[in-house]
């Protein structure tokens, strides 16, 4: 395997088999913010300009794949001090759509915990292998906060509307296993096999023709960057009243303390 480089947190190596590694280094939980979403958007964006990559795995170092935000701080989303090209403060979001507008297909191999924001990074990804000791959790409206990062259009895409619908009200956590049975991961291995399993799999992509395969993705995937771009418009509005209420407030609390949550409705 050939280091690539390292971008942040963000360290890519590639195989003859043209399948590069991206490992995201921040364990055990790999928590997200805007830092390590644009450290990825870098990567796959010099991977894209890569011939010699034809496919991605996608992959985290510790305990978790990525559980999600890191809200133990009391509540607060990742500074977003950094500006986009145009001088405009530059969101999360606009890192997520950046994301979502990379060319190279991405197979996620997702251990542990993918929860929150976490899931939204393995759902942009166009596969998930995941370990059985997987678990998924759209935990959001446990917390009293509105889902984000375009789950809105790629859950119901993976999973169907009304499986999304379950996921996103109840913010209940899935098995690996589960998660296989609703198609929201795409192979089910143990977790000793992971890595392997997930560079098989894009082996097998980029086996086919190169050119091929980025045409029928951007065929397939169609307007997903501009859809959640769309999406994640709506998510932050929606994000940042709740994030002003006592729900909010409570649900950050009992997650800390480890507790059912209280909420009141304000």
């Amino acid at each position: 395997m050939k280091e690539f480089g390292t971008f942040g947190d963000v360290h890519v190596a590639i195989d003859d088999d043209h399948v590069a590694t991206a490992e995201i280094r921040r364990p055990p939980n790999n928590f997200f913010d805007l830092e390590l979403i644009d450290s990825m958007v870098t990567a796959i964006a010099a991977l894209d300009d890569e011939p010699g990559c034809r496919a991605i795995v996608l992959c985290s170092k510790g305990k978790h794949f990525c559980a999600g935000a890191n809200f133990t701080g009391g509540g607060s989303l990742p500074d977003e001090s950094p500006r986009n090209p145009d001088g405009s403060p530059r969101h999360l979001y606009d890192a997520a759509y950046d994301l979502f507008s990379t060319r190279t297909p991405v197979v996620a191999a997702v251990q542990g915990a993918a929860v929150g924001g976490g899931l939204g990074v393995a759902c942009f990804a166009d596969f998930r292998v995941a370990a059985t000791e997987a678990r998924f959790t759209a935990n959001f409206a446990r917390l009293g906060f509105h889902h984000g990062f375009g789950l809105s259009v790629t859950l119901p895409r993976i999973v169907g509307h009304q499986r999304a619908l379950e996921l996103l009200y109840t913010g209940r956590r899935i098995t690996g296993e589960e998660a296989a049975a609703i198609g929201l991961a795409d192979r089910l291995v143990p977790l000793p096999a992971l890595r392997d399993a997930a560079h098989e799999l894009a082996a097998e992509i980029a086996a086919s023709a190169p050119l091929a395969v980025v045409s029928i993705r951007q065929t397939m995937r169609g307007d997903l960057a501009d859809a959640v771009r769309a999406a994640t418009d709506r998510e932050k509005v929606e994000q940042d009243w709740l994030r002003r209420t006592a729900d909010w407030s409570e649900g950050v609390a009992a997650m800390a303390e480890r507790r059912p949550p209280n909420f009141t409705g304000t």
